[in-house]
């Protein structure tokens, strides 16, 4: 086998076994953490990352055009939906209610959800 092979094949096996132990990090983290924002940030930050880790683990273990468009595609929707799903699980979480306001640092959400906005404009007929 050639040496750059080699080499690829072991860089890619690290990389896989380096982002499933981010992944289990990120588990261990929405297993231990108090509160539903914690919870939110241990399940999007470290499990992306894992992910993509993964992928690239894959890509340099595989190596052919098709795998590789394929790899592209699952991280793009990786990187498109689940923080998305995360923000708008904390979201929801803080407009029912389940986040404690007195430890977060800035409530700027509280703002926007308060705020009326402008007056509606009256449609008058000139």
């Amino acid at each position: 086998m050639n040496d750059w092979l080699q080499i690829l094949d072991t860089a890619g096996a690290l990389l896989v076994l380096l982002g499933a132990a981010i992944c289990l990090l990120g588990v261990i983290g929405m297993l231990r953490l108090p509160d539903v924002l914690s919870r939110s940030h241990a399940a999007t930050k470290p499990q992306t990352l894992g992910m993509l880790l993964v992928l690239a683990g894959v890509a340099l273990r595989l190596r052919s055009g098709m795998d590789l468009a394929t790899l592209a595609l699952i991280g793009f929707f990786q990187m498109l939906t689940g923080p998305v799903a995360s923000h708008l699980v904390a979201r929801s979480a803080y407009r029912t209610g389940q986040v404690q306001h007195e430890e977060l640092l800035f409530d700027e959400l509280d703002e926007q959800l308060t705020d009326e906005g402008p007056a509606p404009r009256s449609r008058e007929k000139s």
